[in-house]
């Protein structure tokens, strides 16, 4: 067994890089809106100048973003010349301490704006979570499916799109619950959604779990300590996915993250 006070201030450093992160100035609690476009220019409220869609990029005219820096991935690629922007997928627009950011869903394009003045940003003080318990990190058997399949996955606005997934994970939770959990893939490993007893009263409606590969025989280990808030338990406008029902536990997990503490 890992010695309790490494794994102790293990998971101290992991929740203060999560603090740090989703409070930064252009962390997801900083998102104050979400306009989704049409092919028809019009003005979207926050945002300088006319926005539309424009197959798979995001054309504007805004005079008052000449000159600004367009960010690809993060990093200078070119600045705004003139009134007429094109923003492209990964893209965005430097807007002073702002950004205005391209997103895409399905097909369908719509522009963030990102502000560090967000009162879902200001306020935030903490991400309150359970002490660390090693009695939460648990064995489990990945089972993959074919690559590229695909499952209908339900966001929290309502959306229903087709999403690739991993396969399912079997494990034995504390207190005897046998759990069969969908999992997709996620460039660290596999991505978990999932739901338990303590939703709505202890801790946000829906919680995130990410899980190291599997090694050659399957075997995965799931610290539940490592649960974090979804985007949307930092500010309105994101579209996080909702659990499978299978992923919708009877045992309360009382293990990771549990909700936003605010002034």
């Amino acid at each position: 067994m890992t010695d309790p006070t490494d794994f102790a201030a293990a998971w101290a450093d992991w929740h203060e890089s999560r603090v740090r992160a989703t409070s930064s100035p252009l962390g997801l609690a900083s998102l104050v809106a979400t306009h989704w476009l049409t092919d028809e220019s019009a003005e979207y409220e926050g945002v300088p100048g006319t926005w539309k869609a424009a197959g798979e990029n995001i054309v504007g005219v805004a005079p008052s973003l000449h000159g600004k820096t367009i960010l690809q991935d993060g990093r200078p690629v070119d600045t705004v010349q003139g009134a007429a922007i094109e923003l492209q997928p990964g893209q965005d627009i430097e807007w002073g301490d702002k950004r205005l950011r391209y997103f895409s869903r399905d097909g369908a394009l719509a522009l963030r704006l990102i502000d560090p003045d967000a009162p879902t940003r200001t306020s935030i003080r903490d991400i309150a979570a359970f002490e660390p318990d090693e009695s939460w990190v648990l064995q489990g058997r990945f089972t993959p499916v074919d690559e590229g399949t695909m499952r209908s996955v339900e966001t929290i606005d309502g959306h229903v799109s087709d999403s690739e997934y991993a396969g399912h994970i079997d494990v034995d939770l504390p207190g005897g619950e046998h759990a069969t959990l969908v999992v997709a893939p996620d460039p660290r490993g596999l991505a978990l959604v999932f739901g338990d007893a303590t939703n709505g009263e202890e801790t946000y409606r829906f919680r995130f779990l990410t899980i190291a590969a599997a090694d050659e025989s399957g075997a995965v280990t799931l610290d539940f300590n490592r649960a974090y808030l979804p985007p949307c338990a930092f500010a309105d406008h994101y579209v996080c996915p909702l659990p499978a029902p299978s992923n919708v536990l009877s045992t309360a997990v009382r293990a990771g993250e549990k909700a936003v503490v605010r002034d």
